[in-house]
């Protein structure tokens, strides 16, 4: 065996032939991310009448390992808005990158508007709306998709969706991932519509958004019962990153019938 450390672990030459090192040419296409690897699941977020309130869990997980408890996936921007990651955790670190950099950038150009910038959360959504579209137009996406949280150029509560494809929309209840399908009809018993959000308060969305980040914890293996929750007022984000679930109950369970050996 040849002990020098650039051929630790190959067999010897004289033996089993020179290794082909063609197979580390780079004169082939250019290749991008096929597919993420370490993901993060669900984001949720839902408006009140004076803000909104968006949560995620603390877990990135490596295929279907839970291997990295303690990933924050929510990032405040220019202490106005706030955006929640779900997908490739790679491609979101090289995002929060980007936006630490537009957000020196911003508070730099206007230091008298308190380190707020230009951009409010409108904006901030249609400049990723167009970056992760360029981002696809160059087969190269962002696997993400992103919820953000703030206020528009009138002062009202502002949440928006946009994803690896540059597909954008706004609504008064989103969620990304698992939580499309389990918590979004949660939330909607409570803002179905504009007007049904105006009349939440601060309270009741955080209580909702809760009661959405146990059931996501109930019924998604990619999910932990620790997670991050931010609360976007007029006067700033309030960012709370190692909430614990509280009154869990697997009673449920007992009710559920199809799955291991039955008794009849």
């Amino acid at each position: 065996m040849d002990h020098r450390p650039q051929a630790w672990g190959r067999p010897r030459d004289d033996v089993y032939g020179a290794y082909d090192h063609s197979y580390f040419q780079n004169t082939g296409p250019r290749q991008a991310t096929q597919a993420p690897i370490v993901t993060g699941t669900s984001v949720i977020a839902i408006k009140y009448k004076d803000g909104v309130v968006m949560a995620a869990d603390n877990l990135a997980s490596y295929g279907s390992l839970a291997r990295f408890p303690d990933v924050k996936r929510l990032r405040v921007f220019l202490d106005s808005s706030v955006i929640g990651f779900s997908g490739d955790v790679s491609d979101m670190q090289f995002l929060d990158r980007h936006l630490t950099e537009l957000s020196i950038d911003e508070a730099y150009e206007d230091p008298s508007s308190d380190n707020k910038g230009h951009l409010n959360a409108a904006n901030l959504h249609k400049y990723l709306q167009k970056f992760l579209y360029k981002r696809r137009n160059d087969f190269d996406p962002l696997w993400n998709q992103l919820l953000i949280a703030g206020f528009d150029g009138d002062a009202k509560p502002y949440l928006a969706s946009v994803d690896l494809r540059g597909t954008s929309f706004t609504s008064p209840s989103l969620a990304t991932g698992f939580g499309s399908a389990l918590a979004q009809p949660i939330m909607r018993r409570y803002a179905a519509t504009e007007e049904d959000a105006a009349k939440l308060t601060r309270e009741q969305a955080v209580e909702v958004v809760k009661e959405c980040m146990k059931v996501l914890y109930y019924r998604d293996a990619r999910s932990l019962d620790r997670y991050s929750i931010a609360v976007v007022t007029k006067e700033g984000v309030e960012l709370k990153e190692d909430e614990q679930l509280e009154k869990q109950s697997w009673a449920f369970a007992e009710r559920i019938k199809g799955y291991g050996t039955q008794t009849v």
